[in-house]
């Protein structure tokens, strides 16, 4: 093994992981990685921004339209502030994201120096995982463990600050392999139950909603709703994971809800509600299920535990 910068590593990590774009607004406290992603260029495009919530925001866009992480790059301070939009919307929308930051020298932090902050504590409450990367010879883990926990479950964002003498150090170690999600799936006997439901109800409706679709997917739920004969409505901001067109769409279940649907979810004796987390703009302000326990017979599909209960108990 030959010895490489950080930044160096940290780019041969990302195209281990088979990412082909990243976004971002250029800075000081991460040159390294800016010279790596110019020699990797043919095969890792950086696309240059204006202002790092456009950069974050089109990370988020690439997340949610591939499934795989959206990889955005600002630099320490303000950059990581501005950025700070891109990052909540890919919580509230679950789409998987990666955001590195370029952080003060290790030999200055907690010394307030120019522009550092504390990652970790602004980005706690909002990114499913912040750390920092304080050794250069664990950058492919950290990698590796980032796109696991942006892709499993819920997906949603994460945040590595990686201070600067840590990208520019020369170290030798392996490149992890390439990582993809955490598959979730029912119990034989869950979808037995499900099915039974859906026999008995009798006035049955279907929520979609959430990330991690895909064509066959919707295909798929399309297959699923037109063999059952099934009304489907689709979550606030999900409105294309069924067509608006099918005999079998009921229309969104979001604000401005139509007053006639509003009062179908709320009339209905079962909902089936799939990869959505019944927020509150999919709830209309959690009025449309009652808390915590609903009128309606719940059978809630949600690739994250975390998720089942936490508002309506099934």
């Amino acid at each position: 093994m030959v010895d490489r910068s950080g930044g160096e590593i940290l780019v041969a990590s990302l195209l281990a992981q088979n990412a082909t774009h990243a976004f971002g607004v250029p800075g000081e406290s991460y040159l390294a990685v800016l010279d790596a992603l110019y020699d990797a260029q043919e095969r890792l495009h950086f696309l240059v921004c204006r202002h790092e919530g456009g950069a974050a925001y089109m990370a988020e866009a690439f997340g949610k339209l591939t499934g795989r992480p959206g990889l955005c790059f600002v630099t320490r301070g303000p950059g990581a502030s501005n950025a700070a939009i891109g990052i909540h919307t890919a919580a509230q929308d679950s789409t998987p994201l990666i955001m590195f930051v370029g952080q003060v020298g290790s030999d200055t932090v907690d010394r307030e120096a120019f522009q550092e902050i504390d990652y970790r504590r602004m980005y706690g409450s909002v990114a499913k995982w912040v750390a920092q990367i304080d050794r250069a010879e664990r950058i492919p883990e950290y990698i590796a463990h980032a796109y696991r926990i942006a892709q499993s479950g819920r997906p949603g964002p994460v945040v590595l600050a990686l201070p600067e003498d840590v990208s520019t150090a020369r170290v030798t170690c392996h490149d992890a392999p390439r990582v993809d999600a955490i598959g979730s799936a029912p119990e034989p006997g869950q979808v037995d139950a499900v099915r039974e439901a859906l026999e008995q109800a009798r006035a049955p409706l279907v929520i979609v909603g959430g990330s991690r679709w895909d064509a066959a997917a919707c295909a798929a739920l399309r297959t699923f709703a037109e063999g059952t004969e099934l009304p489907v409505s689709c979550a606030f901001r999900n409105q294309d994971l069924f067509d608006n067109r099918h005999p079998n769409y009921a229309g969104d279940v979001g604000i401005g809800i139509n007053p006639k649907l509003a009062a179908r979810v709320k009339d209905a004796d079962v909902l089936l509600v799939i990869g959505e987390r019944l927020g509150e703009m999919t709830t209309s302000g959690y009025t449309l299920l009652d808390v915590p326990t609903p009128r309606q017979k719940l059978l809630h599909v949600h690739p994250s535990v975390e998720e089942l209960g936490r508002v309506y108990q099934p």
